[in-house]
Order: C-alpha cells, then sequence, then structure tokens
C-alpha cells in the first residue's frame, strides 16, 4: 500500500473521525450521510467477503503491528491509524475493536418480485431485528423488506447482531403495507389463532415470511394480504416465542421441506 494511502491521526477533531462518530451514535445516521460504520474484524473480514465496496479503515496503533488485522486494514483504499484512546471514541461497546471500515450504504432499492424474502413489520428491538437478518441469510432467504416503523437496519446494534448477514442480503427498508404488491410470492405469518401447525403444512416456495412487531404482531393490514397463517406448536405451554426465535423455526421449516 501507498504511503500516501496511510494517514496518523492523533486529532479528536478530524472531520472524518467526528463523521464516523455520528455514524456509531445515531442509528439512522448512515441514511443522512451515506456511509455505514463496521466496527470490528468479524464484521469488516464480512465485507471483504461479499466484495463490498469500502472506503477507509481506521486502526488502532497497536492493531497496526498485528500481521493479520494490519492485512485487513491495507485491503481498505485509506487508512487511518489512530491511538487506542481515540478508537474508544468511535466505538459503541464495552470492549471497543481495534479496527473498523467505513463503507458506502447504496440508496433504496426496488423489491424483486419472486424472491424467497423476509417482511419484518415494525420490528423494534435491534437485536430481534440482527437475529433474523442471519437466520435468513443462513437459510436462503435472500431478500429483506422492512416496513416503515422497523429498527434501522444498518444501525451499529442491527449489524452487530446480524454478524456479516447483510452482505449476503438484498435489504430495502422505509416501506409501506401497499408496497409489497409488486411482490409475486405468497406472503405467510403466524397466529396463535390458526388450525394449521407449521409442520403439517406444504409451505410454498418462493415464500415472504411476515414477522410481526414484538408486541402488537402482524398489522391487520398486512395479515389480510397472507395466502397462509400458521401455527407454531409450544407444547411446553408459553403464550408466544420472541420473534427471533419464531422467525428460525419458520424459515427454517422452509428450507428443511426444500431438502427432504
Amino acid at each position: 500500500m501507498s504511503d500516501s494511502k496511510i494517514q496518523h491521526i492523533s486529532s479528536r477533531d478530524n472531520p472524518v473521525l467526528q463523521r464516523l462518530r455520528k455514524l456509531a451514535a445515531d442509528a439512522g445516521a448512515y441514511r443522512k450521510i451515506g456511509s455505514v460504520w463496521l466496527e470490528g474484524d468479524h464484521l469488516a473480514r464480512a465485507a471483504l467477503q461479499r466484495a463490498h465496496p469500502v472506503l477507509l479503515a481506521v486502526i488502532t496503533e497497536a492493531a497496526w503491528s498485528d500481521a493479520a488485522l494490519r492485512a485487513i486494514a491495507e485491503a481498505a483504499p485509506r487508512v487511518l491509524i489512530v491511538p487506542v484512546a481515540l478508537f474508544k471514541t468511535l466505538s459503541g461497546l464495552e470492549s471497543p475493536a481495534q479496527i473498523g471500515f467505513e463503507v458506502p450504504h447504496a440508496a433504496r432499492q426496488d423489491l424483486t418480485p419472486r424472491l424467497d424474502s423476509v417482511v419484518l413489520d415494525r420490528l423494534q428491538d435491534a437485536g430481534n431485528v440482527g437475529t433474523i437478518l442471519r437466520s435468513a441469510a443462513a437459510l436462503g432467504f435472500s431478500q429483506i423488506l422492512a416496513i416503515k416503523g422497523t429498527a434501522a437496519l444498518w444501525s451499529p446494534k442491527v449489524l452487530r447482531a446480524g454478524m456479516g448477514a447483510h452482505f449476503g442480503l438484498r435489504l430495502i427498508e422505509g416501506l409501506a403495507p401497499e408496497d409489497l404488491q409488486a411482490l409475486q410470492v405468497p406472503l405467510i405469518a403466524t397466529s396463535s389463532y390458526a388450525e394449521a401447525q407449521l409442520h403439517q403444512v406444504q409451505l410454498p416456495r418462493p415464500c415472504a415470511w411476515v414477522m410481526g412487531h414484538e408486541g402488537q404482531g402482524v398489522q391487520e393490514s398486512l395479515m389480510q394480504r397472507c395466502a397462509l397463517t400458521v401455527g407454531i406448536p409450544q407444547p411446553g405451554g408459553e403464550e408466544s416465542l420472541n420473534v427471533g426465535a419464531a422467525a428460525a423455526i419458520c424459515l427454517y421449516e422452509s428450507a428443511r421441506q426444500r431438502l427432504a
């Protein structure tokens, strides 16, 4: 890497670090700034493995001497080397990482009509959203459609929970229920009132699973669009499942039936 692409930064007021600080602190800042802050070597590696564009790397002076972390940083077109204390000001973690990437954030895309999808209906918890993204990527559901009111898909907390799944998915957010008219696959939702149980139904392929708000469930306007509703057996007697767990069960059953 050319020395001109490597810069040592010691000032907290550096404009690049100020921008990254906003991205780390504000869940929706990426929409205004047009880029995303990825903290940690795991997310950085995930971006590189999927050939996601990278704008710059930030690495601590201590990590620069680590051959593995240095190699990750050098994959970026520009590298900022900072003291450990300065990197901590960019971190949302109790134990800050030693490296991070700034990557571009693409504007909203049009949905792909016949792609296996997961619809997120106003999910509030970033951990749930990231967990569902991770399950979707693992089980072959490659498009995520987030209804307005859902936690910001590229926020730091969702990124951490997704563990790199973002870079293998088509992510579209800010949708209204009527935007799903463009989908050409049946929608499926879970319901405690459904007569059919998940394991008893031949699930359509492709399809779109609709996962609803943690407290309110799937809104009525979306439920009416669903071609199928199914129940998840709960022999232990609990009233309901966490939406992240429910999504994993549903997506796994779709994948299992396809492999059977």
